[in-house]
């Protein structure tokens, strides 16, 4: 019942910060987009192309549980899978846990592009919180943790299990 409390304590102090939570969040959420578009396109990616190859560095997921992590519908997530597997960034095999369903896991050149992109999407968001206190940067990504690890268990993504063994309350990979 206690956490009962607090959460509907924590919702109520939202509805009192409202519009300039949501419209701090949503300016910031187009920044952020901003950056990682203008990068994916760098590299002949889409947004959700670069989230997919994100997905695939640490698992190798069947169709449906990728669909979950990237919020799609199973047909979106073959043609999207499909794409990428022209371009040699990614590959179908028998899922090793059911002998009718796919697993799709990340190539050798799919990992490089996926790192390239990483590091470059990295460097600019650090440019956009370095006016921040290192203090301030590590406040804001506990809590941005918080939030992104509560909502990916809502949708029934177990963000935790990809970065098993590490120490961190934040979610794994930066594009997810």
């Amino acid at each position: 019942m206690k956490g009962d409390d607090a959460g509907r304590r924590r919702a109520a102090d939202l509805k009192s910060a409202g519009p300039e939570v949501v419209d701090a969040l949503a300016q910031l959420s187009f920044v952020v987009q901003s950056a990682l578009g203008e990068i994916a396109a760098a590299h002949d990616l889409s947004i959700v192309q670069t989230r997919l190859l994100g997905v695939l560095r640490d698992r190798s997921p069947g169709m449906n549980e990728l669909a979950v992590h990237l919020g799609l519908d199973k047909s979106s997530v073959t043609g999207l899978v499909d794409r990428a597997e022209r371009r040699g960034l990614v590959r179908r095999r028998p899922s090793s846990k059911d002998g009718r369903g796919i697993e799709v896991s990340i190539t050798a050149a799919g990992k490089k592009l996926a790192e390239r992109v990483a590091a470059e999407f990295g460097q600019r968001v650090a440019a956009l919180v370095a006016p921040l206190e290192e203090a301030e940067q590590e406040l804001l990504s506990r809590l941005a943790g918080r939030v992104l690890i509560d909502d990916a268990g809502k949708r029934g993504v177990d963000l935790a299990a990809a970065d098993a063994g590490t120490e961190s309350d934040l979610p794994p990979r930066p594009f997810r």
